[in-house]
C-alpha cells in the first residue's frame, strides 16, 4: 500500500491539571502535580478531513533536570516545544506521508527550539505529540489500526516493512517503585486511603504483580540498603518476580556507577534482587553518558539509555561505549522507537528494547505508549499512572466512562471510578486494536484549557 498522503490544517493544544494522589520521587526531583498536553490535529486526505489526538503527561525535572528551573519553568518549555511544533506543522503546506512531515516539520521545529535555548529532549517533546497525532489521523483515514498499519506501510517510514510488528493481545505490566514510596504498612509517609494501594506490598496483593522496577538515588549506601529491603518485601509478597533498575542519570560519571555496582555485588541482602534484574537504565547524567565507555565496569545486565535518547544516532554511540538498548517511548517520538527497534532487531540476542513510562495517563497517553511498545516485541513495560493518579483524575465522568467503555478490558469501573484494570500482572490490550492509533474513544476538548 502506499502511504497515506495527510495535509495538516488544523492544530490544536490543550491541557489539563493532574494531582497525584502519592508523591512521586525520581532523581532529585519529587512531583506532586504537574498538567497534562492534549493535541488534536486535522488532517486532509483524498479531500477528506480527518481527525487524531495524542496526549502526554508535562513531567518536570526529566526532559530538563537543571536545578535552577522550576517545575513551572519545565512545564512552560514543553508548553513552548507544542507551540513551535503546531507552528511547523501548519507551514508545511504540503500533502506528504506521516513520516516525511515528521522529518521535515517535526526537524525543523526542533532545530528552531533548541535555537531558542530548549534543551533536545524537551524540544522533541512537542513534534513527539503531534507526530502520534497525525498518524492517528491517518490510520483513520486508511482504515486501519495501529498493526496493521504499520504492516501495510500507512506511515511511510522505513522501518515498519523490516520489523515483525506484533499484534499483542496482553502485556506483562512492570510497576515503579519510587524513592518515596513506602515499602509496606509499617513505614511512613503518604496513605491517601482511598480504595487503592498504597505500599508496594498492598499493591502486589492488589494488582498481583511480579515484575518492578526501581528508582535509584545515585548514592551507594542509600541505594543497597533500600533494594536490599525491596528485595526482602519481593521475596516475601511476590512470585517469580523480577526487577529492573533505573540510575535517572543520578550517577555524576562512570566511576561513579562502577562503585554503586560493586557495592551492590558485595551485600548479601541483595543477591537474590541481582539475580532476578533483567536490565539497568539510563544511571549516569545524559551530559557525560555518551563520552564514557562502561564496557569494563563489570555490570552483570545490560545498560541502556533513555534520558540520553535525544538525536537518531544516541543508539549507535551508546552500543559502541557498551550500552545494550535503549528505552521505547512515546514522548521521544514514535518513529524513534521504530528507528531503535529495526536496530536491536538486527541483534536480538544482545539487544534488548525496553518500554518505559513517563506518568502516562489513562485515556490516549497510556493505550498509545502501551501499544507502541508491545507492538515492537516489547513483552513487559513500565505503568505507573495509574498508581501515582487515581483513575482518570479530573477528567469528567463521561469521558472517563468513554473510555471505560469502548476498552472494557483495559479499563474497569471500581468505587464508582473508571481505573486501568490490571489482572495477574496483566494489561489486557486487546480492545486497542482499532481503527487508529490505540482508542475508539476521544478525551472531551470543551473540558480542557487551550494552550495558546
Amino acid at each position: 500500500m502506499t502511504a497515506a498522503a495527510v495535509h495538516v490544517r488544523e492544530v490544536a493544544l490543550f491541557e489539563r491539571p493532574v494531582t497525584l494522589r502519592l508523591p512521586f520521587r525520581f532523581g532529585a526531583a519529587t512531583v506532586t502535580r504537574c498538567p497534562q498536553a492534549f493535541v488534536r490535529v486535522g488532517v486532509d486526505v483524498g479531500g477528506r478531513r480527518f481527525y487524531g489526538a495524542s496526549a502526554e503527561l508535562m513531567v518536570p525535572k526529566w526532559f530538563d533536570k537543571s536545578p535552577e528551573l522550576t517545575h513551572e519553568q519545565n512545564f512552560e518549555q514543553l508548553r513552548e516545544a507544542l507551540r513551535g511544533a503546531r507552528q511547523a506543522y501548519l507551514g508545511a503546506d504540503i500533502a506528504a506521508s506521516a513520516w516525511q512531515l515528521s522529518q521535515g516539520a517535526g526537524d525543523s521545529a526542533i532545530q528552531t527550539l533548541v535555537a531558542r535555548g530548549l534543551p533536545r529532549l524537551a524540544a522533541q517533546f512537542g513534534p513527539a505529540l503531534l507526530d502520534k497525532a497525525v498518524a492517528d489521523a491517518a490510520l483513520r483515514a486508511s482504515g486501519h489500526d495501529w498493526c496493521a498499519g504499520l504492516r501495510a506501510g500507512v506511515l511511510g517510514d522505513p522501518w515498519s516493512s523490516t520489523l515483525d510488528i506484533v499484534r499483542a493481545q496482553q502485556v506483562t505490566l512492570r510497576h515503579t517503585v519510587g524513592l518515596a514510596d513506602r515499602l509496606t504498612p509499617a513505614d511512613e509517609g503518604a496513605d491517601p486511603q482511598d480504595g487503592l494501594p498504597a505500599t508496594l506490598q498492598e499493591a502486589i496483593h492488589h494488582y498481583g504483580l511480579h515484575h518492578f522496577k526501581l528508582k535509584l538515588c545515585g548514592q551507594p549506601d542509600a541505594d543497597v540498603d533500600r533494594l536490599s529491603r525491596i528485595a526482602a518485601v519481593l521475596a516475601s509478597h511476590a512470585k517469580n518476580w523480577r526487577v529492573t533498575l533505573d540510575g535517572n542519570e543520578t550517577f555524576s560519571d562512570a566511576q561513579a556507577l562502577g562503585e554503586f555496582w560493586r557495592a551492590l555485588a558485595a551485600a548479601p541482602a541483595a543477591r537474590a534482587l541481582l539475580e532476578r534484574t533483567l536490565l539497568l537504565e539510563q544511571p549516569i547524567a545524559r551530559k557525560v553518558a555518551l563520552e564514557q565507555p562502561i564496557h569494563t565496569l563489570g555490570i552483570a545486565v545490560p545498560v541502556i539509555l533513555d534520558e540520553s535518547d535525544d538525536h537518531p544516532d544516541v543508539l549507535e554511540r551508546g552500543l559502541a561505549l557498551g550500552y545494550r538498548g535503549i528505552s521505547s517511548k512515546a514522548c521521544k517520538g514514535i518513529y524513534r522507537s521504530l528507528h531503535s527497534a529495526a536496530r536491536i532487531a538486527r541483534e536480538p540476542q544482545r539487544l534488548l528494547l525496553s518500554g518505559e513510562d513517563l506518568t502516562c495517563q489513562a485515556g490516549l497517553a497510556v493505550q498509545q505508549d502501551t501499544l507502541l511498545a508491545a507492538s515492537l516485541r516489547v513483552t513487559h513495560i513500565e505503568r505507573n499512572g495509574h498508581h501515582y493518579v487515581d483513575g482518570f483524575g479530573v477528567a469528567p465522568d463521561a469521558e472517563a466512562g468513554d473510555f471505560a467503555g469502548a476498552h472494557a478490558g483495559l479499563y474497569s469501573i471500581t468505587q464508582g471510578r473508571a481505573r486501568l484494570a490490571v489482572h495477574a500482572g496483566q494489561l489486557d490490550l486487546s480492545s486497542l486494536h482499532v481503527p487508529g492509533f490505540a482508542s475508539a474513544a476521544t478525551p472531551h476538548w470543551d473540558s480542557l484549557q487551550p494552550i495558546r
